[in-house]
Parts: C-alpha cells; sequence; structure tokens
C-alpha cells in the first residue's frame, strides 16, 4: 500500500513517460480531484496509506490524462472568470485568452443587452450576465448538446440567459446593443496541427473555421446590420494572425472606432467595432 505522497510522485512519474507537459500540476489536480484534498490536506496527510478503492480510481483517472485526453474533460470543469463552468467533449474548453474578451465586454455591457454567438458551454454570456448586470442575455449555438451544457452553467450561477438553437442568426430575432462571438477560428488544415487534447477530443464544430479561419467572421458580420442596433458594439475573439483581416471585414461593412486588443503574451485576440 502507498501513501500520499508516493501515489502522487508515481502518477507525475507516469505522466511525465507519457508525454504530458503539465505532468506534475495534472497530477496534483486529479489527485485533489479523486481524494478531495487541498494542499494543507495533503501536506499534513502526505504519509497516511491511500484508500485502496481511490487509489485505483486515480490511476485510471491519470492513465486517461496519459493518452492525451484533457483534464478538464476527466474532471468536468474548467475555471474562467473565477466561476467554475461543466465541460464535456461536446463543447469547447474555456481558456484564459477568452477571459481578455470578457473583461472588453464587461466595460461597456452594464443596462444593455448582449447576445453571444457561438455560445458553446456558455461561459462567456453567463460571465457577462453574472458580472455585468446585463439588461437581457442571449446565447446562440447550433449544438443541441453544447446549449444543454451552457443551460446547466446559466443555472449553477443563477443567471437567467436564454438559449436559442440556431445555425448563426437563423432563428435569432431582435435587436442587441452588443453582439459578442467566440466562433470557429483555425484553419482546417491547421486542425492537424494542434496538440493531441485539441484535435483528438475537443470538438471539431468549435475550432474549424474553414480553409482560412474566417468564416464565421465573414458571415456573422455580413448578418449583424439586422441585429445589431445603432451605435451597437461587435466584439471577436480572434487568432494571432487574423487581427487585420478581421479589421478589413469589419471596416468594409461600416463599422468604426475598430480596435484590437493585446493578450497577456503581446498577440492580437479581440477585435471590437461600432456600428454607424
Amino acid at each position: 500500500m502507498s501513501d500520499y505522497k508516493e501515489t502522487l510522485l508515481a502518477a507525475r512519474i507516469y505522466l511525465r513517460e507519457h508525454g504530458i507537459a503539465d505532468a506534475d500540476v495534472d497530477a496534483w489536480y486529479l489527485l485533489a480531484y479523486v481524494f478531495g484534498l487541498n494542499r494543507v490536506d495533503f501536506f499534513l496527510q502526505q504519509s497516511n496509506t491511500v484508500e485502496e478503492d481511490k487509489a485505483a480510481i486515480f490511476m485510471e483517472l491519470v492513465r486517461k490524462r496519459a493518452s492525451h485526453i484533457p483534464l478538464q474533460y476527466i474532471t468536468g470543469t474548467q475555471e474562467f472568470m473565477g466561476l467554475e463552468f461543466s465541460v464535456s467533449e461536446d463543447v469547447l474548453i474555456p481558456r484564459q485568452d477568452t477571459e481578455i474578451l470578457v473583461e472588453e465586454v464587461l466595460k461597456v455591457c452594464k443596462h444593455k443587452t448582449v447576445l453571444d454567438m457561438c455560445t458553446g458551454s456558455g461561459c462567456i454570456i453567463t460571465s457577462l450576465a453574472k458580472l455585468g448586470n446585463l439588461e437581457k442575455a442571449v446565447g446562440v449555438d447550433i449544438s443541441e448538446k453544447a446549449l444543454h451544457l451552457a443551460k446547466q452553467n446559466a443555472m449553477k450561477h443563477d443567471v437567467k440567459v436564454q438559449f436559442i438553437q440556431s445555425d448563426l442568426f437563423l432563428n435569432v430575432e431582435g435587436e442587441y446593443d452588443i453582439i459578442v462571438s467566440n466562433p470557429p477560428y483555425i484553419p482546417t488544415n491547421e486542425i492537424n496541427q494542434l496538440m493531441p487534447e485539441v484535435k483528438d477530443y475537443e470538438p471539431v464544430l468549435a475550432l474549424d473555421g474553414s480553409y482560412d479561419g474566417l468564416f464565421f467572421y465573414c458571415n456573422i458580420v455580413a448578418s449583424l446590420k439586422g441585429y445589431l442596433k445603432e451605435n451597437g458594439l461587435v466584439f471577436f475573439e480572434i487568432g494571432h494572425n487574423q487581427g487585420m483581416d478581421v479589421k478589413e471585414l469589419l471596416q468594409s461593412a461600416g463599422y468604426y472606432d475598430i480596435r484590437i486588443i493585446q493578450d497577456l503574451s503581446g498577440l492580437d485576440r479581440v477585435i471590437y467595432g461600432k456600428k454607424r
């Protein structure tokens, strides 16, 4: 029988041997998840013998992580904007970069109507509804399974969000002060170059932006006229090399006061503009 310290060390070594980049961190998160430990508990109990049945469950999850199944799909959760969101293989895992998009919208969304196109897990619109004091919050996605999870996340955080199943704006009615979107933007031929955790497990529907990665930006911008109020704002998350392309799309459609925001690595991450 092993103690907690030995069990954690064995998991770290196993994950390292299988090429998991964050092996030590992931081993700890899985240990905490299975045994219900925090850091203080661990240091106080690290010499205690682990429960045999839980040890077996822990090592099974470690083997899953070693096969490059994302940690978040194993534990079923991901933190975003300080809130815990449920995730599954039906939705893209919320990322820290996307928090920049939410932070920019939070600056201007108080008492506004906001629509989140391609909502996925609902992390964007739920965070805005929780933190932004919105007049109305709507999330739109083509995936029924994604919307089912998004509704659970909104309920978890006790916010009122209307969810609509729709192929972009097909089933959407009315006009909004703000439309925000983190659409699929990876060019099709680049998906196979992504890390295994992404290309093998995250939904292609939430990744594939067609041959140049711009398919959804083009279609959303082309449809905005009927759904965004005068002087309304549109916000997009973008790929690191898509800023000028999306800016040209917005300019061609008559938008102004266009700004590109960089992430913490200095890469283009968010763009927004105002409707004339």
